[in-house]
């Protein structure tokens, strides 16, 4: 496989930061591409593994049954749920109102 070095410049930091509506000092702009580059060629070494021979997977762990039963249990009684609310009316919470 042949190796591709891409790097990322100090403009295209300035675009993506643009694109994300952030303004960065120079220092920063300088510091973003730096570590964008970074974590570029960390992927090339990443690249490099041989995993011709691995099979694809989904999940890092074997997961079965990861949901729990239903248990019906008794909820908390009205007065008990309102207990610490700061605002209620006629049983309810009472919220401001929402154009």
């Amino acid at each position: 496989m042949e190796k591709v070095s891409k790097k990322i410049t100090k403009k295209e930091v300035e675009h993506i930061a643009w694109l994300a509506k952030i303004e960065l000092t120079e220092d920063e702009k300088n510091l973003f591409t730096e570590q964008f580059n970074s974590i570029l060629e960390y992927f090339q070494v990443i690249d490099e593994v041989a995993t011709d021979k691995v099979l694809p997977s989904f999940h890092a762990v074997d997961l079965t049954g990861v949901l729990r039963e239903d248990i019906v249990e008794p909820s908390l009684s009205r007065e008990k749920a309102l207990a610490n609310a700061s605002k209620k009316d006629k049983g309810f919470f009472k919220s401001p109102k929402i154009f």
